[in-house]
């Protein structure tokens, strides 16, 4: 037991003459462990593109709210008054006429 644990600490499993199966399995396990690595890697890139997406559309969505907001206070009938009052124009105060055209055959 202690002999096996010896030559196991002592690496003579790696140049004893039936090794290469011994170095196949070491290679076959790294070979592994690089592709998990970079699989990993590949992940972690992949969750802080979607992070940082996610952010850019939480800016671009605050920024069309805030857009919207501005296009209603322009819109409403208040501050087109105070617009037109300065360029000397008022509101009428005799409502507008529809006018009907009738087509001749």
């Amino acid at each position: 037991m202690k002999k096996n644990i010896y030559s196991i600490l002592r690496g003579k499993f790696l140049v004893s003459d039936d090794s290469f199966k011994n170095w196949r399995v070491i290679i076959f396990i790294s070979v592994l462990a690089i592709v998990m690595i970079a699989s990993s890697h590949s992940a972690d890139q992949k969750v802080y593109e979607i992070a940082r997406l996610k952010n850019e559309a939480k800016e671009y969505r605050s920024a069309f709210v805030d857009g919207r907001s501005k296009l209603m206070r322009l819109k409403m009938e208040s501050s087109i008054i105070k617009k037109v009052a300065e360029k000397g124009l008022k509101i009428s105060e005799i409502p507008p006429k529809k006018i009907k055209v009738k087509t001749q055959n």
